[in-house]
């Protein structure tokens, strides 16, 4: 492996090693404080308070990674398709999107955690969206989409970040709260597809030495060119 090929490993180690410790956590507090709503005397009083507190920093961890992952692959798959121009556009994006979820967290007011909360999916979305990332499909007619670990980490961010933009209605009010229960019910069941689309790309995926020869393969017969004799 190249140096290359160590930083491509950064978002799934970062996500076996954080998000997939910190998703446990929460889905046991959130039992806890579901349980304690019911029965105060069943789960500590701290359950409600450090469920937001995790789920805040999973959502957190989530978009960081993602945004880690698009920059480590466009900065290294193509370096030469980066003019003056795009790379500014680029950083723009990812600046605007890392200060959209910062501002996401300290902002009250309904209609700001709103537009902050879709402006840093927006700029997940925009970044994801280049021509160097690796997809299965953009056509949500075509199978593939739906087994895509792309866009199925797009729907999970999406639903991460609208729970924590609509926290306080969450704790006030029991139709947000039937809400964020389905939304994290969906999003659970995101997460273990993510588990498993996450390794079935890494297997897909070839060592940057390798590309070269891998991308001759025609992937639909099942076939490679002969390779040339060595020496």
């Amino acid at each position: 492996m190249t140096s290359v090929d160590w930083l491509w490993l950064l978002h799934p180690a970062l996500a076996v090693a954080l998000v997939f410790p910190l998703l446990g956590a929460v889905l046991q507090l959130a039992i806890q404080t579901r349980r304690r709503r019911l029965n105060p005397g069943k789960a500590p009083a701290s359950a409600g308070s450090e469920h937001t507190a995790l789920g805040r920093w999973l959502t957190s961890s989530v978009v960081a990674i993602q945004l880690l992952a698009y920059a480590v692959v466009i900065l290294t798959q193509k370096p030469s398709q980066l003019d003056a121009m795009r790379s500014s556009l680029l950083l723009l994006v990812l600046t605007g999107s890392v200060l959209a979820l910062v501002a996401l967290w300290r902002v009250r007011q309904a209609s700001y955690r709103a537009s902050f909360a879709l402006l840093c999916w927006i700029g997940v979305i925009g970044l994801g969206m280049q021509p160097e990332i690796w997809r299965l499909s953009d056509n949500p007619l075509d199978p593939a989409f739906w087994q895509s670990h792309f866009w199925g980490g797009m729907g999970l961010t999406g639903l991460l970040l609208f729970s924590l933009a609509a926290r306080p209605e969450i704790q006030r009010q029991m139709r947000w709260r039937r809400l964020h229960l389905s939304a994290n019910a969906l999003a659970a069941l995101i997460f273990l597809a993510q588990g498993i689309t996450g390794p079935r790309d890494l297997l897909e995926i070839p060592l940057s030495w390798q590309k070269a020869t891998i991308w001759s393969c025609d992937f639909s017969l099942r076939v490679c060119p002969p390779l040339a004799p060595p020496g």
